[in-house]
């Protein structure tokens, strides 16, 4: 099986609602550290993912949890199709590692 490149396992940083409160309130606690969210791809596993993280942005991962999801079913008009399916990462850094700005370290 092919190794994936690190720039092939980060697809974007996911910026929702969600995402920008949860990265705000782990940068304020001093017990946990940072957590970062990404659309990675469906093939990369924990272990891809963490290293890719550990090797762009510079950064110690303290741990890497993942979620599939599946696809929605959409229609235009009568014509009947389905969103690709995704894979999301939820990276939490280690205590005391910097602060991650994703625009910066790329």
């Amino acid at each position: 099986m092919n190794k994936l490149n690190v720039w092939d396992v980060l697809k974007s940083p996911l910026i929702t609602e969600k995402s920008v409160l949860l990265k705000e309130e782990t940068s304020d606690d001093k017990e946990l550290g940072q957590v970062l969210t990404f659309r990675v791809n469906k093939k990369a596993g924990k272990d891809d993912i963490r290293s890719a993280v550990e090797e762009i942005f510079g950064v110690k991962v303290a741990k890497v949890r993942t979620i599939q999801y599946q696809g929605k079913m959409k229609r235009r008009g009568r014509q009947e199709g389905r969103r690709p399916s995704w894979k999301k990462a939820y990276i939490t850094l280690k205590k005391g590692e910097p602060h991650v700005d994703y625009a910066e370290a790329i």
